[in-house]
This record gives structure tokens, C-alpha cells and sequence, in this order.
């Protein structure tokens, strides 16, 4: 059973990605002949053309957070795997990833701007305004849930804290040797990959780091709070397309892992109902939750702060667009069938 539904979710996915991508990409008109933003603006900050593998995976890792686990686990437990598992693979390779490669490819097409301009232009100062006060509220909040949630996850484990400090080190040294040194980025990968998951298992028995990273939630705070700062404003060569692109082989691991378990797998049981009903409980209705809550899982609106926001300005060539777009929201895709699998083991939460 759990290897049926994942085998047959890569497959469509992967079907979905050759035939729907190439079609996207031919109603967008996209060619490599066309200069991309960061060649015609580049300004050595934002404007940065980067590796189709360091891009997927800085955007991949800016859209796989917690929702593409928790909405389905919480979808599958109300409704039954069923409905969920159909909803992710439709949603994601139909909506959400035809919403992600659009976003991308429009804020492309405006000079790399953000989607604010684009609602500026083709709807009017209104409703810029109206999108933008959204955004700003909605990404304050996002920003002060993860802050504390860091900062408790910090303080209550040093190991964790000082795998962080690292990583973020490396991330640095990282962007330096590829972009000022001109270090191969399959040499700089082999070497740095193995280091950033290797400092989780060092600290985890380290006197020295269970004491010097032993600090309070508050000055943790403080400390993210000042690195949420310079992360907005290095260039991007530098923190961002590095940190998330070591961050995106945690995220290709952990998929590993989960395809695994959900291959071989076939002795757990399905300990949870495929389908619950359309109204499971007092006051809960398939149409429209499951759709609401699943969220990241099959179509997020908030991929394309992502996209036009910073993964616009790095593309090397409009052909990567698919693979950076689409091919991130699939990706996603499959880290909610493995999540739906889980809470399938699990029988519920």
C-alpha cells in the first residue's frame, strides 16, 4: 500500500513535469535567447545569476517549512488519507506549481520585481496597496512565530544552536568560494555538505558546546533578531542562495529517508480510515477545510513572495524557470504524500 502510493506519486509527478512543465514553458514562451533579469540588471547584491541546483534548492528550501507536514497530517486525520492524498498530487501539479513557475516567470518578465509591482500595473495602485498591506502583515507574523520558535528551539538545546551558528558560517565561506574564488560547486558541495550534517551529531556530545551555546531565550532573541537583519540586506551570493542551497540536502535527505519508509514500509499497517466523510464532525466540512488546510502541500499564494521576491533575480536563463518553479511545488508534493504516509503508520495524532 505505501509503496503503491508513493511510486505512484513520483511517477505522476514526474509525468506531470516532463509533458505539463514543457507545455507551461511553451504558453509562457520561455527561451534562453531572452536575457534574464540578473544578466540585464546585475548589481552583484540581488541581481545574481546562479546554478539552476543552487537556485532549486534555495527556493525549495524557502517553501518547504512546516506546511507541507503539518497541513496534510492534519487534512489526512479529519478527512481520511484518500481525499488528502488525491488533493495533494491534483493541487500541486495542477495549482500550486502552475501558481509557482507563473509567479516566477511574471515577476521575470517585470524586471524581476516583485509581485506588488506586477498587481501595480495589470490592476491598479489600489490594489497594490491593498496586496502589500496584506503581505507585510502576514509576513510580520511569519516572522515573529519562527523567530520564537528558533530561539526556543536554541535555547533548549546548545547542539541544535551551534549546528545553526555553523551552518550559517559555512553558508558564508560557501558563497565566497564559489563566487570570489572561483571554487567548483561539486568540490565546495562534497566537502561542506558532510560538515554542516556531521556538526549536528559533534555537538550533540560536546562539553564545550553544551556550555558555550547554553544561553537564554531572550538573548537568542536578540541574536536572531540581528541576524534577520543582515540576511535581508548581504547580497544574495553571500548568505542566502548558500545557506538555503546546504539547507535544501537536509530537506533531499529527509525525503530519502522518508521514501524509504514508505517503500518498505509494507509490514506497518493503514491504521486510518480513507475516508471519514464529507462532514466528519460537528461543524467540519470537506468542502471548502480540506483545501484550506493542506495549504503549503498543494498551493501556497505565499510561494510567490518567494518566487518574485528573490528567486526572480537569480535566474540564469528563462528555461530554469520549470525546474526552479514547477519543479520545487512537486518536490513539495512529495514531501506531503510521505507526511499523509506517516499519519497513515500512525493511525492518527
Amino acid at each position: 500500500m505505501y509503496a503503491g502510493l508513493f511510486i505512484g506519486a513520483v511517477v505522476f509527478f514526474a509525468l506531470c513535469y516532463v509533458f505539463y512543465g514543457r507545455f507551461q514553458a511553451r504558453v509562457y514562451g520561455l527561451s534562453d535567447d531572452n536575457k534574464p533579469p540578473s544578466e540585464l540588471f546585475f548589481d552583484g547584491v540581488d541581481y545574481v545569476p546562479a546554478h539552476p541546483a543552487v537556485l532549486l534548492g534555495h527556493h525549495f528550501a524557502s517553501i518547504a517549512g512546516a506546511g507541507p507536514i503539518v497541513g496534510p497530517i492534519a487534512a489526512a486525520n479529519l478527512f481520511g488519507w484518500l481525499p488528502t492524498y488525491l488533493w495533494c498530487l491534483i493541487g500541486s501539479a495542477f495549482l500550486g506549481g502552475v501558481h509557482d513557475m507563473g509567479a516566477l516567470v511574471s515577476s521575470m518578465r517585470h524586471k524581476g520585481l516583485s509581485v506588488g509591482e506586477v498587481v501595480d500595473k495589470w490592476i491598479g495602485r489600489k490594489g497594490k496597496r491593498l496586496f502589500l498591506t496584506f503581505t507585510w502583515l502576514a509576513l510580520v507574523l511569519v516572522v515573529a512565530v519562527f523567530l520564537e520558535l528558533s530561539a526556543s528551539t536554541f535555547a533548549a538545546d546548545p547542539a541544535v544552536a551551534f549546528s545553526g551558528t555553523l551552518y550559517i558560517f559555512m553558508a558564508m565561506l560557501f558563497g565566497v568560494l564559489i563566487y570570489k574564488r572561483g571554487v567548483s560547486l561539486s568540490v565546495v558541495t562534497v566537502v561542506m555538505v558532510p560538515v554542516v550534517i556531521g556538526a549536528v551529531f559533534f555537538a550533540s556530545g560536546n562539553e564545550w558546546v553544551q556550555t558555550t551555546f547554553a544561553l537564554s531565550k531572550n538573548t537568542w532573541r536578540l541574536i536572531l533578531t540581528v541576524y534577520i537583519f543582515f540576511a535581508s540586506v548581504l547580497p544574495v551570493w553571500l548568505l542566502l542562495q548558500p545557506r538555503d542551497y546546504l539547507a535544501s540536502y537536509m530537506l533531499y535527505f529527509s525525503v530519502l529517508l522518508g521514501a524509504i519508509g514508505m517503500i518498505f514500509g509494507s509490514k506497518f499497517e493503514v491504521n486510518l480510515p480513507a475516508f471519514k466523510g464529507v462532514n466528519p464532525a460537528e461543524g467540519v466540512y470537506l468542502w471548502p477545510m480540506l483545501f484550506v488546510i493542506v495549504a503549503c502541500g498543494a498551493i501556497s499564494g505565499f510561494h510567490s513572495l518567494v518566487g518574485s521576491g528573490t528567486t526572480s533575480k537569480q535566474l540564469r536563463r528563462e528555461t530554469d524557470a520549470k525546474l526552479v518553479g514547477y519543479g520545487s511545488m512537486l518536490l513539495e508534493g512529495v514531501v506531503a504524500v510521505i507526511a499523509i504516509g506517516t499519519v497513515m503508520m500512525a493511525g492518527g495524532i
